[in-house]
């Protein structure tokens, strides 16, 4: 008895969670079939441009075009299909021509001869990869072979290996033939339909990634010699830090603010591109892996000449990036010494000054104590001087005493009283201040 999901909340991403694995299905591949696989870069804009180059395709081969877009299109016309699969940074379209005639020639008569005339010019975006695979029926042996496959790869040194337990063989190249395109031979012994289909997606992608992961190795090399331009640059400035050498501050710090602007636009180019390689590289090993090869006698397995020719390239790439990591936080603790010997410097001229403005304190406190005594004097000399006027005023108004026995005893009572006063309003401002503090 089915029983319905209870009435609770379902996430809103719950069905796309599910439909994610079962996105890009294996494809189910006869034998023989001919297959030409095209991965090319795009924008936003170029997917919105194939989406459309496709609906076209529908509508020149009389068949109804699709809606929507999706992240994995695949179609069947007759004896050719097409498959149109969306990734982070690059569309892959695999055409497949199911029914190859009898007397076709590998990697010549190939699945292209079935699409309209004109229609793949018009394809939107930069080709990365571009390589033919030609599915066969093995009628030979492993020694009889290169007989049969070498005039087919132009001559050109071949690596090959017998993938799950022996079940087929897989010839290639790794490299472009006069065609522009690239080639693989797999020739099947015992694979059924769906395990041929497999085997032929994995070497779609391993070629694919392994193209893709290479797209970071000219930037590295671009990269490189100017790293090695900072890296002498930095290890001068360091040198001369260290050495406690008088150098020019700002001339320093000018040098390492233009060393580290630098460095953050060679991250800003290069960080998703090293980043995209080290995810490439592990898809490929990911790939290799599930090959289960057998090495053929006398050639490199794909998994020995992978190992030997990219992971190198990859190394490189990572080099490069912790290169830059590892100089970004060299200038940054050059810069940490060169403000600390600043401040250091600010703190020694602060010291040297507040030490002078506590001498020109001292100073201007001993004029204040001169200037008070003066003040004193000018005071009492203009107190007496209006007790002297007060006392000629009263003497005339008939008012009789002795003014100079008045006046010298004043004298010394007027100083004492003036000084008084002034120390009382000085002890009353420093109390004042200290209040403030």
């Amino acid at each position: 008895m089915n029983r319905q999901l209870p009435n609770i909340a379902l996430h809103p991403l719950r069905a796309e969670l599910y439909n994610e694995l079962h996105s890009r299905p294996f494809q189910i591949l006869p034998c023989p079939a001919q297959v030409t696989h095209i991965a090319l870069l795009t924008t936003n804009e170029q997917r919105q441009q194939q989406f459309r180059h496709l609906q076209e395709l529908h509508e020149l081969l009389d068949e109804t075009p699709p809606e929507q877009d999706t992240s994995c299109f695949e179609a069947t016309f007759g004896n050719l299909r097409i498959r149109r699969e969306m990734h982070m940074e690059f569309a892959a379209y695999t055409f497949i021509d199911l029914a190859p005639k009898n007397d076709a020639e590998p990697f010549r008569d190939t699945a292209l001869a079935l699409l309209p005339k004109g229609w793949l010019d018009q394809l939107a975006g930069t080709v990365v990869a571009a390589f033919h695979l030609d599915l066969q029926r093995a009628e030979n042996g492993p020694n009889t072979d290169l007989g049969v496959v070498r005039p087919w790869f132009e001559g050109q040194r071949l690596v090959g290996s017998s993938p799950l337990e022996g079940k087929a063989r897989v010839w290639g190249t790794f490299q472009l033939h006069s065609d522009g395109f690239g080639r693989f031979m797999v020739l099947n012994h015992s694979l059924s339909n769906s395990q041929l289909g497999r085997l032929s997606h994995r070497l779609i992608e391993i070629e694919t990634y392994r193209l893709m992961s290479l797209l970071a190795l000219p930037l590295a090399r671009e990269i490189t010699p100017n790293l090695n331009e900072m890296d002498q640059q930095l290890a001068v400035i360091t040198q001369a830090l260290s050495d406690n050498q008088d150098v020019d501050e700002q001339e320093i710090l000018a040098e390492l603010t233009q060393i580290a602007a630098r460095i953050e636009a060679y991250r800003a180019r290069s960080t998703f591109r090293f980043s995209a390689t080290r995810a490439y590289h592990r898809l490929v090993l990911t790939r290799l892996e599930e090959l289960r090869e057998d090495e053929l006698s006398g050639h490199l397995t794909i998994t020995e000449f992978m190992t030997r020719r990219l992971t190198p390239a990859v190394k490189t790439c990572e080099s490069v990036g912790d290169r830059l990591e590892d100089l970004s936080r060299r200038v940054d603790r050059a810069s940490d010494m060169m403000r600390t010997r600043v401040e250091l410097a600010i703190q020694s001229q602060n010291q040297q000054l507040l030490s002078s403005m506590d001498r020109r304190s001292k100073i201007q406190l001993m004029m204040q104590h001169t200037v008070e005594g003066f003040s004193v004097v000018a005071i009492s000399y203009y107190l007496i001087s209006l007790l002297k006027l007060a006392m000629d005023a009263a003497h005339d108004a008939g008012i009789h005493f002795n003014k100079t026995l008045i006046l010298g005893v004043a004298i010394p009572v007027i100083l004492l009283t003036v000084f008084l006063g002034i120390r009382a309003i000085h002890h009353r401002f420093i109390k004042m201040a200290r209040r403030e503090e």
